[in-house]
């Protein structure tokens, strides 16, 4: 909105210096700031009135330190999250781009999803929540509509120069054209992304059916089989945010160097020359993904003000949910889902340790007769408070190995 009255001003009038607030890094900026205000002062808001309905959490007693006390903290407070995000990007995005509809529908979606879930343990008295089965259809679905976008949608392509000085005579191919610098650029349709710690680190999923040899059915095949990969991408990050958000300030924590590590491979990824110079796709357009990410880390940062121990409010599956979609669909649209195992290591570790911990006791209970564990109780954080670690001191090394993580992720870009 914002973002578009003022382009429209420069262009009529022609003020000196305005164009600075096109810029991409002056937005950003701009974007974290009003995310992180939003939530502090929105926030309070919200929490106060969480407070005055009564929508407060309820605790089973699972025997860990200092849980009973937190019953009755104010829940659904994703809200504040949701909010803080979409405010700016409203404000300062360019709602034109296709990379930012995707962003902020996806944002909607699974922040609606999780929404239904909290109402209905809330208000519906069900601790269950929304139905499993409901839960994964809408992760699926907005995998396929992602998944299909990226297909169809023509402004979604990635770019090669292919001679930066044409001779006379040069014939441009159908994917070919001459750009506004008079350079002659190949748009490229392709489910091409990125492989980390390889040197030609560029890998189409069409690759995985080699042995068919019609083209187009192998292009279609490949482009079927991307999608799956969204859908699942989608499906794992969503649950394992959701899986993780059980300490104070530990969901967001660990969500916060994710986000910043995503914003600088979308303006890296987004520009030509330093996606040149360090030898990665040049995404056209997909720079702008800058600003949401700028409005994602500043509201992780806002609600962290209330969600830090001792928490004043919880974020629910409103929030948990719409975190992990939103990493799982950034990543995606920038090419980079296949470093998620990486940059999203404790996100995953805590899902994994479930996964693990119900099939192991299913094994056992089928073999012996009596279910047995290998951690002392799933996610992983709760493992370590039953071994006796505080709350905070589990939080506080979770942020630190995830700081690690982000390291060795942008550390992929030169070490191949």
């Amino acid at each position: 909105m914002l973002y578009s009255l003022i382009k429209y001003l420069v262009g009529e009038f022609s003020i000196p210096g305005s164009a600075m607030f096109l810029s991409l890094t002056f937005r950003a900026v701009t974007a974290i700031i009003i995310a992180l205000l939003v939530g502090i002062v929105f926030g309070k808001y919200i929490i106060r009135q969480l407070q005055r309905h009564q929508i407060g959490e309820e605790i089973r007693n699972l025997g860990l330190e200092g849980q009973l006390q937190k019953r009755g903290t104010p829940t659904m407070g994703g809200l504040i999250i949701l909010t803080s995000i979409l405010v700016p990007i409203l404000l300062v995005g360019d709602l034109t781009n296709i990379y930012v509809q995707l962003m902020v529908f996806s944002t909607i979606w699974l922040g609606l999803i999780g929404f239904l879930d909290d109402y209905i343990k809330v208000f519906r008295k069900r601790k269950e929540g929304l139905n499993g089965k409901f839960k994964i259809f809408g992760q699926v679905g907005l995998g396929i509509i992602v998944g299909l976008t990226m297909w169809f949608h023509e402004d979604i392509t990635v770019k090669d120069y292919v001679n930066t000085k044409p001779e006379h005579g040069f014939v441009l191919t159908e994917t070919a054209s001459v750009d506004d610098a008079g350079e002659v650029a190949e748009y490229r349709k392709t489910t091409e992304t990125t492989i980390p710690f390889f040197k030609n680190n560029e890998f189409e999923y069409d690759s995985l059916v080699w042995f068919v040899q019609n083209e187009q059915t192998r292009e279609v095949l490949g482009w079927l089989i991307y999608v799956v990969v969204v859908i699942f991408v989608i499906t794992l990050m969503s649950n394992s945010a959701n899986l993780t958000d059980g300490l104070d300030g530990l969901a967001v924590g660990v969500a916060s160097p994710i986000g910043v590590v995503l914003a600088i491979f979308a303006y890296l990824s987004g520009n030509a020359i330093f996606s040149s110079y360090l030898n990665i796709m040049y995404l056209p357009g997909s720079g702008e993904l800058l600003v949401y990410g700028a409005c994602f880390v500043g509201a992780l940062l806002g609600f962290l003000w209330y969600n830090g121990y001792p928490a004043q409010v919880f974020m629910g599956d409103t929030g948990s949910l719409a975190i992990g979609g939103i990493i799982a669909v950034f990543a995606i649209l920038i090419r980079k889902e296949l470093l998620l195992p990486i940059l999203c290591g404790v996100f995953i570790a805590e899902s994994v340790s479930v996964i693990i911990q119900v099939g192991y006791f299913k094994y056992t209970k089928h073999k012996y007769g009596e279910g047995r564990r290998i951690f002392l109780m799933s996610p992983l954080h709760h493992h370590y408070q039953k071994q006796g670690f505080f709350e905070s001191k589990i939080v506080l090394r979770f942020w630190l190995i995830q700081l690690l993580l982000a390291a060795m992720t942008l550390a992929t870009l030169k070490i191949r």
